[in-house]
């Protein structure tokens, strides 16, 4: 059995980047997780802006390292498409030159980025990484260590500071952490990878669809490298229950019928199979942070409400947990009263952006709200660069704060 002073469980974007921040501070740590890498994560591939500005506080020269590697494409924009089939085009950088800029996010396959975070982790001798280390009992000791067994109750390691990062799925989060799953604060999706969609945009936009008939849940299509794209569908849970949706039939007659799509697919191949996953939410605030432990990532419930993104969320987690844990260890305080401040900073960070994201999936519910605002967004750059920069690196704090910014919105400049 393995005595560590911190230990990370699991080592996804959350958990990875926290490993690697604990490094650069000098402070060793235990990184578990239950698979081996390189391995699937069901997700839609995309990383935004704020996942290269994570990635440069990680290592000034992380963004260039992975964009000299042939596993992602370079994006430049996001193509909307409102309920009633207007189409809005929002380049991430107005005047771009997608020749010679720095592109503002990029599209990779999990089983590649989350491996190049881990090839990362292996090169610090301050990360004990441990692959295939399948934690299903935590079992919190009289003086506030952690005891984590496998599933044959087989002790693996004792910790001071618990760092759980294992997911939508963490057995420790809805035990320990208390979030439960709720359907209004959940997402139901499907993603599969096709090769031989046409006409996709020669500077890699995404393509988000919001059709009519599948509100409140929407389309994607992410083009990936080697002709291939991911295209999936999410719905919030409630949604699908109340409307007795089949998740996998809507997405195969709406590539089979919706206009912008049905040509481009019509001689797609679909490689290996449709596969579904669950999304915790960060549209309700939750507690992030309890006795001797922090939640990080999905297991935190910290995934965007309107754009699905969570990568970027779990590495701002991670590396907010990573300052914590040094705090309390050189505090030698545990307390969930001290460990607040995790929640805090981590709130601080993403809460007005999630608040707004709240907002705009509350448009869902009411097309011809989000009709308007497409149509007003093609002759309104403040309404445009908004959408914009939910993808991008850039803190809304502030303009939030500002009446203007509301006016701007108003009257269309």
């Amino acid at each position: 059995m393995l005595e560590t002073e911190i230990c990370i469980l699991g080592a996804g974007p959350g958990g990875a980047t926290a490993a690697l921040h604990l490094a650069n501070a000098g402070q060793p740590c235990l990184l578990l997780d239950r698979a081996t890498f390189p391995r699937d994560k069901v997700c839609g591939d995309a990383l935004s802006g704020k996942v290269l500005s994570e990635l440069r506080r990680i290592d000034a020269l992380l963004p260039a390292r992975l964009e000299a590697t042939p596993v992602q494409l370079p994006s430049w924009g996001i193509d909307f498409y409102a309920p009633n089939g207007r189409k809005l085009a929002v380049p991430f950088k107005p005047n771009y030159n997608a020749a010679t800029d720095h592109a503002a996010g990029h599209i990779s396959k999990r089983i590649d980025f989350d491996n190049f975070l881990i090839e990362e982790v292996r090169r610090r001798p301050e990360i004990e990484f441990r692959e295939g280390a399948d934690i299903s009992q935590h079992e919190q000791q009289t003086d506030g260590r952690w005891l984590l067994k496998d599933a044959s109750g087989v002790p693996v390691a004792l910790t001071r500071l618990l760092l759980v990062a294992n997911g939508a799925q963490s057995s420790f989060a809805r035990q320990i952490g208390g979030h439960a799953l709720e359907p209004a604060h959940h997402c139901a999706g499907l993603r599969a990878y096709y090769r031989g969609v046409r006409n996709l945009h020669p500077d890699n936009f995404i393509e988000l669809y919001f059709i009519k008939d599948f509100l409140p849940g929407y389309l994607w299509v992410f083009p990936l490298p080697n002709g291939e794209a991911n295209v999936g569908v999410g719905m919030l849970t409630e949604a699908v229950s109340k409307k007795k949706v089949n998740l996998r039939e809507k997405l195969t007659d709406m590539l089979a019928t919706h206009p912008a799509l049905k040509d481009r697919f019509a001689n797609a191949e679909r490689l290996g199979p449709v596969r579904g996953f669950g999304l915790p939410l960060g549209s309700k605030r939750r507690k992030l942070s309890g006795p001797n432990y922090l939640l990080l990532g999905d297991a935190a419930s910290l995934i965007d409400p309107f754009s699905g993104e969570g990568i970027s969320h779990a590495m701002v987690s991670g590396r907010h947990a990573a300052d914590w844990a040094s705090r309390a260890l050189a505090a030698q305080e545990y307390t969930s009263q001290f460990l607040a401040g995790y929640d805090k900073a981590v709130y601080n960070r993403l809460g007005q952006e999630l608040r707004l994201s709240r907002v705009m999936q509350r448009l869902l519910d009411y097309p011809w709200l989000f009709n308007f605002i497409a149509n007003r967004a093609a002759n309104n750059p403040t309404i445009a660069e908004t959408l914009s920069m939910m993808f991008l690196d850039l803190d809304m704090r502030e303009r939030l704060r500002k009446p203007s910014f509301y006016l701007k919105l108003l009257v269309g400049k």
